[in-house]
C-alpha cells in the first residue's frame, strides 16, 4: 500500500505514516518500499512491469543520466532487463559506433530507431511480466562472448549478498550476461539497497560499480549499505551529488565529471523524540535537582 492509501485508511497524516511503517519495518512487521509499504518476507516476490514503471521513476532517470557518462564510443556493452535499464538505453542511443547486447524487448525497443548504435538480441523465451528472454536458449547465445561492461538491475542489492532478484530464470541470465563482461555496473535506486531477493545474480566481489541515487536523509539502512558495499571495494556513484561522486577509489565517468568520495554516513539518529528530552533536560533551571531532571528525562523518553 502506498503512504496515501495508509494515511487515509487510518485517517492521520502521512508524515505520522511514514514514521510508523518505520517503527513497523524495525520489528519485521512490515517491508518499507518506495512510496509505501508492503508485507514482510518478499524474497519470491517480483512485482510485474506495469508497477515497477511507476516505483521510483526520478530516481531512475537520474541514474540512468549518470551511467550513460561511464560508455564511451564504438563500446560493445551488454545490458540487462530491467525498468532502470531501459531508461539507460534511451541514453544510450545518442553514443555513435556502439553495440548493445541484450536480451530485454524494452532495451532493444529503446535502441531500434538509433541509426548509429548496434543491437545485438539473445535467443530464449519470453517472459511477459519484465519483457525479457530467458531460458537456455539466451544462456547458450551467450557463451563466447566478450564485452567491456555489463549493465544490470536487479531486486535488491546488499553488500553481504551483491545483487539478487527474485525469478530464478532471470537470475540465470543475468549470471551468463556478467561472464561476458570485463566490468560489472549494478543500476538500483536507494529502496533496493540493503533488499535481498531469493536468486543472487552478481556477488559484491564482481560487482565494479554501483550507479545510485542520494539516499534520503531518514534512511540509515541505505547508508549504512552504501558504506558497506564501499569497504569491499565497489565503486560508488551516487546520481544528484555533485560531480556525479566515484566514491571506494574508482575513476570517475569518461566524461570527465569531478571526482568526490562517496559521504560516509553519520552516528544513526536520534528519534525526535529523544532528542526533545535531551534538550529539556539541558534546559531544565540550575536550581532544580539532579534526580528531579533525570525522572523528567526517562518520562519523556518512555513517553
Amino acid at each position: 500500500m502506498s503512504l496515501r492509501e495508509l494515511a487515509r485508511v487510518v485517517q492521520t497524516s502521512e508524515v505520522t505514516v511514514r514514521r510508523d511503517v518505520r517503527a513497523l519495518e524495525a520489528e519485521g512487521l512490515l517491508d518499507r518500499r518506495h512510496g509505501g509499504a508492503v508485507l514482510p518476507g518478499g524474497f519470491t516476490r517480483e512485482s510485474g512491469f506495469p508497477q515497477k514503471s511507476h516505483l521510483a521513476t526520478a530516481e531512475k532517470t537520474a541514474i540512468a543520466d549518470l551511467a550513460a557518462n561511464f560508455v564511451e564510443e564504438g563500446e560493445a556493452i551488454v545490458v540487462g532487463a530491467g525498468t532502470t535499464t531501459q531508461e539507460l538505453a534511451r541514453r544510450l542511443a545518442r553514443v555513435p559506433g556502439l553495440t548493445v547486447v541484450t536480451n530485454s524487448l524494452l532495451v532493444a525497443q529503446a535502441l531500434a530507431h538509433a541509426n548509429r548504435v548496434e543491437v545485438v538480441m539473445t535467443g530464449g523465451t519470453l517472459r511477459g511480466s519484465n519483457y525479457a528472454l530467458v531460458g537456455s536458449g539466451a544462456e547458450q547465445s551467450l557463451q563466447g562472448l566478450r564485452v567491456s561492461r555489463a549493465f544490470l538491475s536487479g531486486s535488491g542489492l546488499t553488500a553481504e549478498r551483491g545483487l539478487s532478484t527474485s525469478n530464478m530464470l532471470s537470475a540465470s541470465v543475468d549470471r551468463a550476461l556478467v561472464q561476458a563482461a570485463a566490468e560489472v555496473v549494478v543500476l538500483a535506486d536507494h529502496t533496493k539497497l540493503g533488499t535481498d531477493t531469493m536468486f543472487q545474480t552478481v556477488p559484491t566481489d564482481l560487482i565494479t560499480r554501483l550507479v545510485t541515487d542520494e539516499p534520503p536523509a531518514h534512511d540509515d539502512r541505505a547508508a549504512t549499505e552504501l558504506q558497506a558495499l564501499a569497504d569491499q571495494g565497489v565503486q560508488i556513484a551516487v546520481a544528484g551529488a555533485p560531480g556525479g561522486n566515484a566514491g571506494a577509489g574508482g575513476d570517475g565517468p569518461p566524461s570527465g565529471r569531478r571526482r568526490r568520495d562517496v559521504p560516509l554516513p553519520g552516528p544513526r539518529r536520534q528519534a525526535p523524540g529523544l532528542r526533545t528530552a535531551v534538550a529539556l533536560g539541558a534546559a531544565s533551571d540550575q536550581g532544580q535537582g539532579g534526580a528531579e531532571r533525570a525522572a523528567r528525562v526517562a518520562d519523556l523518553r518512555r513517553r
